[in-house]
């Protein structure tokens, strides 16, 4: 299709034109390869701070996880959501944590992430009093900064798949914040394309967001105490 496109705007122009166009749109092409590759690159140093082994993972009083929705949109159930979960309730358990802040997007009255984790973890033995829902995680970045700038916490555990970890600890390193990361289970390679895809553009855009707009969170409101 763009293929397509691209022969018939160059067929109106000179050859000359022609061949000026097609090597602009090549140098383009890679530079956004290049920029692409080196975000990842960046990003991905974060790795040693995560953990797949939760006997490895040290001692943080409060984890923040990072929402996702609980339900597919053809309806089934969504293995991310599932799987942060999974990893939070071992590391409550394990006696890793003492306090969650569930942390996602609360667009409308029937999507909200923090309330479906929360219940999720109520179903899963964790009190109450352990759990404090951040509404407005709307962005990782939103949900990494308002762990600070709202619930008051420098040091914590932040729970996703790897891929999201790693992404997360850049933003927290940057703000001077000591975050390690515990890696939800992941899933496989042909239900997570998709995010997959998405993940190579948000690393880029993070980078943007860090060093070229200094982005911060769309909301702070008042401190929420965490005990």
């Amino acid at each position: 299709m763009l293929t397509r496109f691209l022969h018939a705007v160059t067929t109106i122009f000179t050859p000359r034109v022609r061949q000026f166009l097609r090597r602009g749109v090549v140098t383009l092409a890679v530079i956004l390869f290049l920029l692409l590759w080196l975000a990842n690159q960046v990003i991905s140093q974060q790795r040693p701070y995560t953990y797949d082994d939760i006997e490895q993972v040290p001692y943080n009083r409060v984890a923040v996880v990072l929402g996702t929705s609980k339900y597919l949109a053809s309806g089934g159930l969504n293995q991310y959501f599932q799987n942060r979960i999974d990893a939070t309730v071992a590391l409550y358990f394990s006696g890793k944590i003492n306090q969650v802040i569930v942390s996602g997007d609360n667009a409308t009255m029937s999507y909200n992430e923090p309330r479906e984790m929360r219940r999720e973890l109520l179903k899963r033995g964790i009190p109450a009093r352990a759990i404090y829902s951040d509404y407005a995680g709307f962005r990782t970045l939103d949900s990494i900064l308002r762990a600070h700038g709202v619930f008051g916490q420098a040091r914590f555990t932040v729970v996703s798949q790897r891929f999201q970890n790693e992404r997360a600890i850049f933003l927290a390193q940057h703000h001077d914040l000591d975050v390690i990361g515990f890696n939800a289970k992941d899933v496989d390679a042909y239900t997570g394309f998709k995010t997959r895809v998405r993940e190579i553009f948000a690393r880029f855009w993070c980078l943007l967001d860090v060093y070229i707009w200094e982005r911060q969170p769309r909301f702070m409101g008042e401190q929420i105490a965490v005990e």
